[in-house]
């Protein structure tokens, strides 16, 4: 016959489950967040972090540390290995490069699976785009296994990636020997091979344009000096003055106008200059730019094409008409004004003695002859009155 409990235990146990009763247990998970807090145990973890900090994780590091327990380096790292594997499976590129490197920690005497967590790591950063840290990867897997045939074929890749197209001809060449019909190589080599010439190609074009820029550039150097045009930089002093003489130390840069069309003197196929002029008005604050002025055009029939059918809007007056207009350069240096006869070609103003280009851009002033604003311009300046 079954011995009965003292009736004093009986009672005690009643007691406690009569607790439970009155008072929630406060152990349990969280209705709205079981899940998560679930996930939290090591035991039931869907994917464990790709590295495990003691502090924060004691239970799953206590957990790797008996997964490790006794074991080599070498089968640590094939453990790592497989890891990263899986990450690499499921496309998470960053994990699977955190799981070889901790394989390479270990630092395990076998050349093979060295090469193997290289190589996985060198694949790892390719996906990432880190072309340069895969290649340092593949490098080094070569130097635990020189013929590591997929270590030369992520190499090639990268080479081809980081536009080194005749490196990866020759990782490829070199891969080729081992396998000669890896079909990656094959593909790889033939694209190398293909973008270096391209390549070369559209270096030797560059070569040609940058010869073609060059005559170019010392015709029309030797063009403006042969007709005794004056050139000075834009910040120039009067130290840095270019005479015809010097011209030949000027770029093409320097012959381009601050203007927003960026245009520049050039010569025609017929030996003729056309310059970027501009015009200013003084008395309205305003301008006119002629992108390409031939240097035999006279300045009136310029004047007249720009006045004698459309006024401008802001000359309210309708006085700025062909013949009531006159034109002058500024004498920087003097302080000084030189007006232009309108009958001259831009050639011929350009030869004035005291007419110096700047920044490439011959620039007049047009004023209304007699006109109280003209009277005014000219109270403090001193005028040449012929050019």
């Amino acid at each position: 016959m079954a011995s009965q409990a003292p009736a004093h235990e009986e009672d005690s146990m009643d007691s406690f489950l009569d607790t439970f009763k009155s008072q929630k247990y406060k152990g349990g998970f969280n209705e709205a967040t079981w899940e998560e807090e679930f996930d939290k145990i090591p035991m039931f973890m869907k994917k464990a972090p790709s590295e495990i900090d003691p502090e924060k994780n004691p239970d799953l590091a206590c957990i790797q540390s008996l997964l490790f327990e006794g074991k080599s380096p070498e089968e640590q790292a094939k453990i790592y290995k497989d890891e990263g594997n899986d990450h690499f499976k499921e496309k998470e590129y960053k994990k699977a490069i955190a799981a070889y490197t901790e394989g390479l920690r270990k630092q395990c005497s076998n050349p093979d699976l060295n090469a193997i967590l290289y190589t996985n790591r060198a694949a790892a950063e390719f996906y990432l785009g880190n072309y340069r840290s895969a290649l340092n990867d593949v490098i080094a897997a070569r130097k635990q296994k020189q013929d590591h045939l997929k270590a030369i074929v992520r190499g090639a890749l990268c080479h081809l990636e980081l536009k080194n197209f005749t490196e990866a001809i020759v990782w490829c060449d070199e891969g080729l020997r081992i396998s000669s019909k890896e079909k990656k190589l094959l593909e790889t080599r033939t694209k190398a091979d293909r973008l270096r010439r391209a390549e070369q190609r559209d270096a030797r074009k560059a070569t040609v344009k940058a010869k073609q820029e060059q005559s170019q550039r010392e015709a029309l150097l030797q063009a403006i000096k042969d007709r005794n045009i004056k050139l000075i930089q834009q910040t120039c002093s009067e130290e840095e003055e270019v005479a015809s003489d010097g011209i030949t130390g000027l770029s093409l840069d320097e012959l381009s106008s601050g203007n927003a069309t960026a245009a520049k003197v050039y010569l025609d196929q017929k030996k003729n200059l056309h310059w970027p002029v501009l015009f200013l008005y003084p008395e309205y604050r305003q301008t006119d730019f002629v992108s390409a002025f031939h240097e035999n055009s006279r300045f009136i029939d310029h004047l007249i094409m720009m006045f004698a059918e459309d006024l401008p809007p802001w000359d309210v007056e309708r006085k700025y008409l062909p013949n009531e207009l006159e034109l002058y350069f500024e004498d920087e240096e003097r302080a000084e004004l030189h007006q232009v006869d309108v009958e001259r070609s831009l050639l011929e103003v350009l030869q004035h003695r005291r007419y110096f280009v700047k920044a490439g851009t011959p620039t007049f002033l047009i004023l209304v002859k007699h006109s109280p604003f003209c009277a005014q311009y000219f109270a403090d300046k001193k005028v040449h009155r012929t050019a």
